[in-house]
């Protein structure tokens, strides 16, 4: 099914409109100004011909809401147009998402190429569950692109990237890995939560399928679950049709409150990338922290990638603290605008380390093996004001260090004399 409607007038026009628009440009039953949320779970035909029309996808319709819901279809159609793809498909989750492409384009005897810089529940996919059915699957050094490169040429079923990286902020070079892709025939696949569309547009750079987790950024009040995937037809069709037969559809309420999210994205996003490098940048002087993750900063390894491929950096940012998770216990409860939670894209700013967000699943130990350590932070930067979230993060500080050394004020103040 190709979700993006033909003559939409929106070919030329900027980000926020298509956000608003895309998928919404129709008469919706009753002359509603907006989409309906349809929670009928099937769709009557008088008509048996027409009927089994529709049952083909011969004729426009709706036979089961498993298959396709008119809520629905609208939601992967803005996609579409923020992506610039001919078709989509929604899931009940990000995860959902991810693991029903990995499980459409893969099989026994495969082979998939990534890096050992992914979310958590990905890579427990790939170290877990891809490995039961007889996949093999390479994981490499993420900064390490000749190393990817060199396995690709191997030879290769799927390569699966995840750029900016959860949590650590590692960026990818699109166009040189889809390079390497193509020329053994691999289909390449790219989780793009974390940039956004308005950010960073991965089919636009040669990637045949991204991902996104429209629990995040795109709903952007951290109410609902859900995920999208976007590419051409053809290989849409392949995901849809593993998606109605093993069932994980997203519901028609989810999907209107994903539709509503994603016509603030443009809005929120401006606001929370100007918050995030503020807190990046002033997280780089403080001396409780060893080392920051953000792209948009010209300290970090692949800035100048960064700069190439997006058109924004993000609102998350990560950070490594001095004493481990002995600071980051004294640390987080004391931030007063923030949520100490595992999820991130919301209007409100989230704090947490890797261990009880995005690897909560792994253990110490694999934790460690993938570079995170149990001092980093994620924050994922909400829509507040930026001064009001920076004066919070250094009260916070300013607490920890009085706490580690009561005499550190004495001390300020006899430096000062």
């Amino acid at each position: 099914m190709n979700n993006k409607p033909d003559n939409t007038g929106l070919e030329n026009a900027g980000a926020a409109t298509r956000a608003v628009w895309g998928g919404e440009q129709v008469r919706h039953p009753y002359n509603a100004t907006q989409t309906p949320i349809v929670v009928s779970a099937a769709y009557g035909y008088d008509d048996i011909d027409v009927w089994y029309d529709v049952a083909l996808g011969k004729a426009p319709g709706f036979i089961y809401s498993r298959m396709s819901n008119p809520t629905v279809e609208t939601l992967e159609a803005k996609i579409c147009e923020l992506e610039m793809a001919e078709s989509a498909v929604a899931f009940s989750s990000g995860m959902a998402a991810i693991s029903s492409v990995l499980y459409t384009f893969l099989a026994h005897g495969d082979r998939v190429v990534s890096t050992k810089d992914s979310y958590g529940g990905t890579n427990k996919i790939f170290e877990e569950f891809l490995p039961r059915m007889g996949v093999d699957v390479t994981l490499c050094e993420t900064f390490d692109h000749e190393e990817i490169e060199r396995e690709i040429a191997k030879g290769c079923q799927l390569v699966y990237l995840e750029t900016p990286t959860n949590p650590t902020l590692k960026i990818l070079d699109i166009p040189r890995l889809v390079a390497a892709a193509k020329r053994v025939g691999a289909v390449v696949v790219a989780d793009n939560t974390f940039a956004t569309p308005l950010n960073q547009n991965p089919l636009a750079l040669g990637v045949d399928v991204v991902i996104h987790s429209a629990t995040k950024f795109l709903s952007g009040h951290g109410d609902v679950l859900g995920g999208l995937v976007c590419g051409s037809a053809a290989l849409m069709a392949k995901v849809r049709h593993y998606r109605e037969i093993n069932g994980a559809s997203l519901d028609p309420f989810s999907a209107y409150m994903i539709i509503r999210g994603m016509k603030t994205l443009v809005l929120r996003m401006r606001q929370q990338q100007c918050s995030a490098r503020a807190l990046a940048e002033y997280l780089g002087t403080e001396p409780l922290v060893e080392s920051v993750n953000y792209p948009g900063l010209p300290s970090h390894p692949n800035h100048a990638v960064a700069c190439a491929q997006m058109s924004g950096f993000g609102a998350i940012v990560s950070f490594v603290l001095v004493g481990g998770m002995d600071t980051v216990k004294l640390l987080l409860p004391r931030l007063r605008f923030a949520h100490c939670a595992g999820n991130l894209g919301a209007v409100e700013t989230i704090y947490g380390p890797a261990r009880t967000t995005s690897h909560v699943e792994n253990t110490l130990e694999e934790r460690l093996a993938l570079g995170i350590s149990e001092g980093l932070v994620r924050v994922s930067v909400g829509i507040e004001d930026t001064d009001d979230l920076l004066d919070d993060l250094k009260q916070a500080f300013a607490f920890v260090k009085k706490t580690l050394n009561p005499h550190l004020n004495e001390v300020h103040i006899e430096a000062a004399n």
